[in-house]
């Protein structure tokens, strides 16, 4: 099967390497060059639109921002809609607005294309290890047909239902994940300030019912003070803002997600956008008047 990959950011990059090394043929196709460069120096081939990509592959999957860039890239002026034909597969990785989803597959659908929104979870360390989470939504049959696709890149892989539904699972995924790192924060925050050791609050709960993924890969790195993302406070604060756009289109009250997407906000206007969304303690912090930290040597 050949594959174009557009969108070659912090997830899309190791993603598409991962496809080469496990035998795909790959024609790439991103804003940034010098991820073209490093893809094509191990292997894949390039094309200059999303048309001209399209049009020379069986399966084009996307990995981009949000919902206006994977419209564009997909349905805009040479976008793929213009360069695919029936029986090619478009599979958006993106983490998107489940409606925008929809609206892009019955337009692909028109034209006899199949697609699949197909979301992932696990950042950047789990992209480069092709150890990701993918949740997917679409058609049982043409999910079939992209499991191996979906093994290169991931160690878990489930289909969650129709199209749109893989969206659905991502933002309840980016709700537990934001509200997890938010008590984690809280949390550490409250025993530095009482004189306890972070450190060694973390060890001694982590294994409890109060341990997870989230608090393992995050409390790490806030003791070191290592805020470079890994999955940025902005990406997240678009993921939330989708979540709480759901939520009312739907009737689901989200009133602890609202809570924390304030604190995201505040971060971002205080210049922390571009920080791993780890940085939220920095919140606690400031208002606490301490630093978490491992102890000094």
């Amino acid at each position: 099967m050949k594959i174009g990959f557009i969108g070659l950011g912090i997830m899309g990059k190791p993603m598409g390497k991962n496809l080469l090394k496990a035998g795909f043929e790959l024609v790439v196709c991103s804003r940034t060059q010098t991820s073209v460069d490093e893809l094509t120096a191990v292997g894949a081939t390039t094309a200059a639109t999303p048309s001209e990509l399209a049009a020379q592959v069986d399966l084009v999957i996307t990995m981009l921002p949000n919902s206006p860039e994977v419209k564009e890239v997909i349905l805009g002026p040479n976008g793929v809609i213009e360069g695919t034909r029936p029986g090619c597969i478009v599979v958006d990785m993106s983490s998107i607005a489940p409606l925008a989803s929809q609206e892009i597959a019955a337009a692909l659908a028109e034209k006899g294309i199949e697609m699949l929104d197909a979301p992932v979870s696990g950042g950047q360390p789990k992209a480069i290890e092709g150890t990701l989470s993918v949740m997917v939504g679409g058609k049982q049959e043409v999910f079939d047909r992209c499991v191996p696709v979906f093994k290169a890149m991931a160690a878990s892989v489930v289909r969650v239902g129709k199209i749109g539904a893989g969206n659905v699972t991502k933002l309840a995924n980016q709700v537990v994940v934001a509200l997890n790192i938010a008590a984690v924060s809280e949390a550490m925050v409250l025993a530095a300030k009482a004189g306890v050791e972070p450190e060694l609050v973390y060890q001694a709960i982590r294994g409890g019912l109060a341990g997870s993924t989230v608090m393992d890969a995050k409390v790490p790195l806030m003791l070191d003070r290592k805020f470079n993302p890994g999955f940025r406070i902005k990406l997240h604060i678009k993921d939330l803002a989708n979540a709480l756009e759901t939520s009312s289109e739907v009737g689901a009250p989200l009133p602890l997600t609202a809570s924390v997407m304030e604190i995201l906000k505040s971060l971002q206007s205080e210049g922390h956008g571009d920080s791993d969304h780890g940085a939220m303690i920095q919140h606690f912090e400031k208002q606490a008047g301490i630093e978490v930290s491992r102890p000094k040597a």
